[in-house]
């Protein structure tokens, strides 16, 4: 006995560690930014930049294969490209989605009803594509380079789904932990790795220096490649969708928002230091960025042979570390490796703290996701076993899962910057919408050749588009029965209604609003006293809930008094009828200390599509639907409203 005790403890200790949730303020809209403390911006942008930034450890190498000794003059497009196409727009949506939605949140209202919905869930898909594939390529990347070092032991090799497998599993122990070891840990991986970077480009330029004939056979492959600079700068164009990797990391600075520390003067509305200190954290990791993809795109086109680059070659995959063991011998070659691989590996975490803000902000308010999902640990749980199923479907192979990390980086980017250009069209700004508009149908460009080339990318997440809609859907349906009511707002003439009918027994009639002249509650009344015996000396008061938008979950129910000659009633909106009823019974209930009556007239048809009424249009069969409300909401049947059903 004493064990089985001792067991039930730990299990409610664990499982309250579990849904734990550091929050500073649980009320308010805005109360999920709250979750977690806030960081100077340049901390976070180091939590954002080890996938960023870690992209230095493939892309030097992604950009020769593609375009040979045109690769410097490639990745300048792709700079040119980041600088004044990427940068732009997500200081944009940095302005416009202050509390970590991203620019998913300026697109949510396009479409109204369930198509606004679906939509968003299909760009949640692509968001999950790009952020549980960044979780896995990265580590299986990382793992690469721990296989291919000259010094690892023999032991390490045909072992890529093992290692990749820890690598994922220690990423998430330190999300378990919390954000805080996660950005110390980032501070630090992205310091040391920035660092031993400079000394590379730093010592590569320096042989560029010392051997002027690199740079002449260089121009020379260059002229022989391509006649003239105009071809030169058209080629790039369209090898230009192959660097897109380059790219990644703007959709997470927006993400993580939440994690940046504003100024004083902050409202949760008007979060403006919070925006300030967002833009910087964008800016300065692109101009960093920027300087090392052109630097190191440059060194190892020169100093690299292009044999080098190709399957099975020393540099493929690893170009700057190609240099480092060439120029600073094998020891610091293993430390560059070391940090590299440290880099890759928790490249991850931005891509976990992205996904740890982001669906928490959708999935739970939409009612397509349990309300542990507000919760961290148990997110990071989900996302891990996600990831860990993924390297084993893709056997940890960098190159199988390329195409889909693409994929959900240029579609995230390319609707980031279609919302950028209809926000500013809205604004009847004509200049920047044509600007915004050319860089929008870049990106789209971008991602359809991107898709042609590597169908792949398409296929894996469209995978995980049907997966979250699905699960979705499953949850709505399963937590249809909930009060789904966030709060009630009654005003003063309502107020006055109820407090007049608790001074006896309160009966309330539910009524579906059609004329509201004082012929429809008269017959009404007629009914439910006939039908349910209700003495004509008890007064009544009706109730109309008017569905508003079905393809919410919660809202704030604000009823208001309305008085249609001698008839009181209380008129209200929700998303669901059944669930608003339920509600406002309950509230009357704790407020009057009465246990209110509700009377209902009885649904005639097929229940199959009541049910389905009710889980599309938020009606259906009311009575039966509030009564299950109120039987989930309230245990105690002595203090449970009553339903009644006549006719």
């Amino acid at each position: 006995m004493p064990k089985l005790i001792t067991s039930n403890r730990v299990s409610r200790q664990f499982i309250h560690w579990l849904l734990a949730e550091d929050r500073q303020e649980k009320k308010g809209p805005y109360r999920k930014e709250q979750t977690h403390r806030k960081h100077p911006w340049w901390q976070v942008m180091c939590l954002t930049g080890v996938d960023y930034f870690s992209t230095l450890g493939y892309q030097p190498g992604i950009a020769a294969i593609a375009a040979g000794a045109l690769s410097p003059v490639a990745t300048l497009v792709l700079v040119l490209l980041t600088l004044f196409g990427a940068l732009p727009i997500y200081r944009r949506v940095a302005a416009k989605s202050p509390h970590g939605e991203g620019s998913i949140a300026m697109l949510e209202h396009l479409l109204p009803w369930w198509q606004g919905k679906l939509f968003v869930l299909c760009l949640l898909g692509f968001v999950a594509t790009d952020f549980i594939i960044t979780i896995t390529l990265s580590a299986a990347d990382a793992t690469a380079h721990i296989i291919e070092n000259p010094l690892a032991p023999n032991f390490v090799h045909n072992q890529e789904v093992g290692i990749t497998l820890v690598l994922i599993a220690l990423l998430g122990a330190v999300f378990l932990r919390g954000f805080r070891e996660a950005i110390g840990i980032a501070v630090f991986l992205v310091g040391v790795y920035l660092l031993l970077n400079s000394i590379v480009i730093g010592v590569g330029l320096y042989q560029i220096l010392n051997h002027p004939s690199a740079i002449a056979n260089w121009q020379t492959a260059l002229f022989a490649q391509h006649s003239n600079p105009l071809l030169m700068l058209g080629a790039a164009i369209l090898v230009f969708p192959k660097l897109a990797l380059g790219l990644s990391g703007f959709e997470t600075g927006v993400t993580v928002m939440p994690l940046v520390q504003g100024s004083s003067s902050d409202t949760p509305e008007k979060p403006k230091g919070r925006i300030r200190n967002t833009r910087k954290l964008l800016t300065t990791a692109a101009l960093i960025m920027s300087f090392f993809l052109i630097t190191s795109s440059f060194i190892t086109t020169l100093l690299i042979p292009a044999a080098e680059f190709a399957t099975g070659g020393k540099a493929n995959g690893r170009a700057l570390a190609y240099l480092a063991h060439l120029y600073l011998g094998n020891s610091f070659g293993t430390i560059y490796d070391l940090s590299t691989i440290s880099i890759l590996w928790f490249a991850g975490a931005s891509a976990m703290a992205g996904l740890l803000n982001i669906v928490p902000r959708y999935l739970p308010r939409y009612g397509m996701a349990p309300n542990w999902t507000r919760a961290t640990r148990p997110l990071v749980l989900v996302y891990v076993a996600i990831a860990l199923i993924v390297t084993i479907i893709f056997r940890a192979d960098v190159e199988a899962q390329g195409g889909a990390y693409a994929t959900g980086v240029l579609v995230l980017m390319s609707s980031a910057a279609l919302a950028v250009t209809l926000s500013v069209h809205r604004q009847r700004s004509r200049r920047a919408t044509l600007v915004f508009a050319l860089i929008t149908l870049v990106f789209i460009f971008t991602t359809v050749v991107n898709i042609i080339e590597r169908p792949e990318g398409i296929r894996i997440a469209s995978f995980f588009i049907g997966a979250i809609v699905l699960t979705s859907l499953i949850s709505r349906v399963w937590r249809s029965t909930e009060l789904r009511v966030e709060r009630i707002e009654i005003d003063e003439k309502a107020r006055q209604f109820i407090a007049e009918e608790s001074q006896g027994a309160i009966r309330i009639i539910a009524n579906r609003f059609n004329k509201g002249d004082e012929l429809e509650y008269f017959l009404k009344e007629k009914e439910v006293r006939e039908d349910n015996h209700v003495p004509s000396t008890d007064p009544v008061l009706f109730l109309e809930i008017m569905v508003s938008d079905a393809s919410d979950f919660a809202d704030v129910i604000k009823v208001k008094g309305v008085q249609v000659g001698d008839y009181r009633i209380l008129r209200a909106e929700s998303a669901a009828v059944p669930n608003a009823i339920a509600a406002l019974l309950l509230h009357i209930r704790d407020q009057t200390g009465k246990i209110p009556h509700a009377y209902f007239g009885w649904a005639e048809g097929n229940p199959i599509q009541y049910l389905l009424r009710f889980i599309l249009f938020g009606e259906g069969d009311i009575a039966v639907v509030t009564r299950e409300v109120l039987r989930k909401a309230e245990k105690d049947t002595e203090r449970r409203p009553g339903i009644h059903v006549g006719g």
